[in-house]
């Protein structure tokens, strides 16, 4: 086992295995831990004996639902790797180890092809400028086609996508297109030469280096991989080279290659794309580099957080500059309080392993730190300027459940397991409704909410009620207006005295809510104006059709009066609420409904039926996309409040062989006879 500090950041890679659940990712975490000797023998998902999978939760599915780090040496090397789950409920678990490693190792079936996960992960890395090696696994599986899912890759994400090597004897074998290519005779069937694939590579990496390139094409002398080391660095950096390799985990086939592609390859921490930190905040935020220098200052940040209820809270975090030590002091973002590194740990799975310190590229985890949350940047220094990282756009958690305990007087044991969960997962969001008193668990998925309530009974002890959430309705106007009220109260001492005069106006939609202040002369004081708008965010809130917050309007308010003595704050609250409200009845206000851009991947046999099932359910197919293996990718834009029960409708639709993901895409207009029952049901909620 290699530890931190006997290792240079020169020797470090950090890779993450992502890509569409099956394609076989923790199996190949388990090959390469078997090939580089750190296991004795590959552990199996029908046993529950992986290294990765080990959540009770996990070896009951069989299916990875949390990202897991492990490490292993190659030679010199000194790799971390995180296999991370490739169900789309489970994306915000995947997508928020990547900011932790240089390459993004996406796995993909030879039998599935590219998956709606795939794209998402391969998108994902680029927008976030992470070195991408695509991993061909599953290539002597029955109904594999490797070659197939070449030309697949090459068509979605570019000719920049080509093979280090090839499979060759039906899968059982690969063949090396990159480093020694003469050394194999056998010339795979079904793909173009090994020669001509050496020379494609080879052409694609020297166009990023002209000197190289001259020696290349005018003096025609052989490369060494050697020579080519730095440009093949810099090409995969701009996203020139997309470098596809062959395997089979349950076989091993590609295993020992594929260890020699991440050593002699892939990017070490100097020579990756340097993570987006940012100064400052807002659009005034600049863009710093941090310096893989251990002699500097430290700066880190956490990638992941996990929460035992006898171990406590554990911060995963990857050290970008500085030297970390046991028993050092550190701050967490701007806190002034530091926190002792009492126990700093390299992670095998569920083992820990204690080390003594982590140098920029080592990934460790420190814990019972109850501070440390998810994406907190950690350093040693209040001489220096705070950094925070570039946030990232996680798909929005939609699917939801409204909760309540099971057992009364256990609101505040529920509400410590929720912020648990909220800590340890990114994509899970909590949300009460007060118009309706309603907790709401929201995840990606189904599955996901599955999973988060039976973690939720096994783990914290809290079992939970469940029932389809409110939908979350909006409020908005469709023509300015004007209001007017004068708040007026006398009780025979100092009375109360405000006057509003203000005018609504529609903003597109997704603008949110604008407050100006037009007023001249001081016909309201300055000091009334912030009462003001206190008291339209007030109404805001409330609603004024059927009850469900105003978006998307801006209020100006442009006249007024005031009274020297009975002029108070509550009575400029009182009278811009009212006058905002009197406004908003004569702008036509109307009732907004979530909608949803969903996918839905499937047998091809069953477009017909899924897309006549989304007509039902209001919904406008946008597109479709034919497949690898005779399946196809329809989108479509569907209300939310159609498909609280679409992932058990697909099922039956597709024989269980259908998925969707979903995300939120906008708010639309209710149909007019939907609107009036909401606001009917809203009138007698009142009454």
């Amino acid at each position: 086992m290699s530890i931190p500090g006997a290792h240079s950041t020169s020797d470090i890679r950090n890779i993450a295995l992502v890509g569409q659940a099956g394609s076989g990712k923790t199996l190949l975490t388990e090959s390469l831990l078997l090939e580089a000797g750190v296991i004795r023998n590959r552990g199996s998902l029908e046993r529950g004996t992986t290294v990765c999978d080990f959540d009770p939760q996990e070896r009951q599915l069989r299916h990875s639902l949390d990202a897991a780090l492990v490490h292993f040496p190659v030679g010199d090397c000194h790799t971390n790797l995180f296999d991370t789950p490739g169900y789309p409920d489970f994306a915000g678990r995947a997508l928020t180890v990547l900011e932790a490693v240089e390459t993004a190792a996406v796995v993909v079936s030879a039998v599935n092809g590219v998956e709606p996960v795939t794209q998402r992960m391969m998108d994902f890395a680029r927008d976030r400028e992470l070195c991408r090696l695509v991993i061909v696994n599953k290539i002597d599986a029955k109904d594999a086609h490797p070659e197939a899912v070449l030309a697949q890759l090459r068509e979605l994400f570019g000719r920049e996508c080509l093979p280090l090597n090839l499979p060759a004897n039906g899968g059982k074998s690969v063949v090396d297109c990159f480093f020694d290519p003469g050394a194999d005779a056998i010339q795979p069937p079904d793909f173009s030469s090994v020669e001509a694939a050496h020379t494609e590579i080879i052409d694609q990496v020297v166009e990023v280096d002209e000197d190289l390139m001259a020696v290349y094409l005018e003096q025609g002398e052989e490369l060494s991989p050697e020579q080519l080391h730095d440009p093949f660095e810099r090409a995969l950096r701009e996203g020139h080279l997309i470098p596809v390799c062959f395997t089979s985990a349950e076989t091993g086939v590609g295993i020992k290659e594929l260890l020699n592609i991440f050593a002699r390859l892939m990017p070490n921490p100097m020579e990756g794309n340097p993570p987006p930190f940012l100064r400052g905040e807002g659009a005034e935020a600049e863009r710093v580099k941090v310096r893989p220098d251990a002699s500097q200052h430290v700066i880190a940040h956490v990638c992941k957080v996990n929460i035992d209820p006898f171990v406590g809270r554990l911060g995963i975090f990857r050290v970008h500059q500085g030297t970390v030590r046991s028993g050092a002091q550190l701050f967490i973002g701007d806190a002034r309080k530091p926190f002792k590194v009492a126990h700093l740990y390299q992670l095998q799975g569920k083992e820990h392993v204690e080390v003594p310190q982590a140098i920029p590229g080592d990934i460790c985890a420190v814990p019972k730190v109850d501070e440390m949350h998810f994406d907190a940047v950690l350093h040693d220094s209040h001489d220096e300027d705070h950094y925070h990282l570039k946030s990232i756009t996680l798909p929005p958690a939609m699917a939801g459940v409204a909760i309540e305990p099971e057992r009364r007087g256990e609101e505040q044991k529920l509400s410590d397991a929720l912020h648990k969960l909220v800590a340890e997962d990114p994509g899970v969001r909590i949300d009460h409704q007060a118009s309706v008193n309603e907790t709401v668990l929201y995840g990606m998925g189904d599955l996901h909410l599955r999973v988060l309530l039976d973690r939720m009974k096994d783990r914290y002890g809290v079992g939970c009620k469940t029932k389809s959430p409110s939908i979350p309705y909006r409020e908005t106007i469709t023509r300015p207006a004007e209001g007017h009220h004068r708040h007026k109260k006398q009780t025979g001492g100092a009375g109360q005295f405000g006057e509003v005069y203000l005018r609504v106006e529609p903003l597109a939609r997704g603008e949110g809510f604008e407050f100006v202040d037009e007023v001249v002369g001081g016909v309201i004081p300055s000091q009334y104006i912030p009462a003001v708008e206190k008291g339209i965010r007030q109404a805001l809130s409330e609603g004024a059709v059927a009850g469900f917050p105003l978006q998307d309007l801006r209020v100006i308010v442009h006249d007024g009066k005031h009274h020297p003595v009975d002029s108070k704050e509550v009575a400029f609250i009182a009278a811009g609420r009212r006058a905002f409200l009197n406004a908003v009845e004569e702008a036509a206000p109307i009732v907004l409904e979530p909608l949803v851009r969903i996918e839905v991947t499937s047998p091809s046999a069953s477009t017909g039926d899924i897309t006549g099932d989304l007509a039902t359910r209001r919904g406008r197919v946008s597109g479709s996309q034919a497949l690898a293996n005779q399946r196809t990718r329809i989108s479509a834009l569907v209300p939310l409040a159609e498909i609280n029960d679409y992932q058990s409708r697909i099922k039956s639709l597709t024989g269980g062989e259908g998925a969707y993901t979903m995300e939120l895409s906008h708010y639309d207009p209710v149909p007019p006879r939907k609107q009036q029952e909401l606001a009917q049901a809203f009138k007698r909620a009142e009454d």
